[in-house]
């Protein structure tokens, strides 16, 4: 059977997302959060654009902020290091006066790796300048796959202030690559199957026909170290979507052969045109729970993730959500199921036992909504019956990545969280959900009503 690989340059941030201190894995953005820096903290955001495509210039924008202020650093000297599939790209040192640290890339297919702007004299530090900008040309992010940023601070406040036995920060990202593989039906028909990695390359594809089954596999560390900043791991099947034989109102997977929560894989058939897209959305204590099981058998654990697809005929909502610490779970519903903009959509929810399952009387709770880091609207209120309703108008311009979270429940302080990308796409919104803790992933979409899709 044959296999075609593209490499399409979209970042798969290392959704993606959320719901962390660190965002990354699929979204474009990891955040190192509490740097300490000679006892100030500082976060230090690495940025990717969504894509790398065609060789056409980018920019990649390194950010450090103080936690307290809420200011951009000022005089910030990084070390920062580049690394993909274990090989270093780069190491050099970086200078950003306002903390703000931009640096156009212009990949090519082959050439040495050149940096081109302005150094200083202290350490050599490469930085920009409006008419010198900042720019790094070669072969770079050329390939799909985990690129690993090691970020040292050197200075901070006063560019002459050398930070001696700095610590090694880390931010993984990953570009996003497409794999395309022929497979054959019951009848010994070519199917053509497509898979979108957003975390790692992807081997050994295989549509089982007789049990309309799809695996492949994936390297995957599951050391603590590694698993400790890595929010999400998002996979994608596509397939033609008049392909009965593998259509379905729902899928079930697997990772190493264990059972993934029910709603962890969902369908889309909004984002393409002719294709039925089933995606994998493991958050971080999905990965825990994964590791615990495995540890279970007392067998090493692997080096990888095998994911398995079946067919499945049962969906469930609402969706659910438990607190970090497992003592609340809410359940989330909305009506209409449609989300459309400029149209009132009410969140219907319950605040739960985690233990139990029973509805808590009397709880009090924050409703938080949130897009692009700021919020959109916070109301504070009293489920008395244990559950109660939220209203909310989106408008056409509240699209993209959007977080719904409950906040100091029952007066504890502890939360949950479920985020939502909404993305236009042929004249329609998409919200793929994710949710935090025990996660359930549904799609949403302002094109076909939700009930004539499933």
């Amino acid at each position: 059977m044959s296999i075609t690989k593209i490499t399409i340059f979209l970042l798969g941030a290392v959704l993606i997302f959320p719901i962390s201190s660190v965002y990354g894995h699929g979204l474009g953005i990891d955040t190192i959060s509490s740097v300490d820096i000679q006892g100030k903290e500082i976060s230090i955001t690495v940025e990717l654009p969504l894509s790398f495509d065609n060789q056409e210039e980018k920019q990649i924008t390194i950010t450090a902020t103080e936690d307290e202020t809420k200011e951009n650093a000022k005089n910030v000297t990084f070390l920062i290091g580049l690394f993909h599939e274990g090989e270093i790209i780069f190491r050099n040192y970086f200078f950003t006066s306002d903390g703000i640290l931009p640096i156009n890339v212009k990949p090519t297919q082959q050439g040495e790796i050149s940096i081109n702007g302005e150094q200083d004299n202290l350490l050599g530090a490469w930085y920009g300048t409006e008419s010198n900008p900042l720019e790094i040309t070669g072969p770079i992010f050329n390939s799909g796959g985990l690129y690993n940023f090691e970020i040292e601070v050197r200075t901070i406040d006063d560019p002459k202030n050398i930070i001696e036995n700095s610590e090694v920060y880390n931010a993984d990202l990953s570009i996003a690559e497409i794999t395309q593989y022929l497979q054959k039906d019951a009848q010994n028909r070519d199917v053509s199957f497509r898979l979108k990695s957003y975390f790692d390359k992807i081997s050994n594809f295989e549509y089982n026909s007789k049990n309309k089954q799809v695996t492949f596999e994936m390297p995957f560390d599951w050391s603590e170290k590694q698993m400790s900043h890595i929010p999400v791991v998002h996979e994608e099947v596509h397939f033609p979507i008049e392909f009965t034989e593998f259509t379905s109102p729902g899928y079930t997977g697997q990772v190493n052969g264990i059972d993934l929560f029910k709603s962890s894989v969902t369908v889309d058939d909004y984002t393409e045109e002719d294709e039925r897209i089933v995606h994998f959305v493991l958050l971080q204590d999905h990965l825990i729970f994964l590791k615990n099981q495995m540890k279970k058998s007392g067998e090493p654990l692997p080096n990888n993730m095998v994911f398995t697809l079946s067919t499945t005929e049962k969906i469930d909502f609402p969706l659910t959500a438990y607190t970090k610490s497992e003592e609340f779970l809410v359940n989330l519903s909305w009506d209409p199921i449609t989300i459309e903009p400029d149209q009132k959509t009410k969140f219907v929810f319950t605040i739960r036992d985690g233990v139990t399952n029973s509805p808590l009387r009397n709880s009090d709770y924050t409703f938080v909504i949130v897009q692009g880091g700021k919020e959109i609207h916070r109301t504070t209120g009293l489920a008395q019956v244990g559950g109660e309703s939220e209203d909310y108008y989106f408008t056409e311009d509240q699209t993209g990545p959007t977080i719904i979270r409950f906040e100091n429940i029952r007066n504890t302080g502890q939360e949950t969280e479920f985020g939502i990308v909404v993305v236009p796409e042929f004249g329609s919104v998409v919200a793929l959900i994710l949710v935090v803790s025990i996660m359930t992933v549904i799609i949403v979409s302002k094109k076909i009503p939700f009930t004539q899709k499933f």
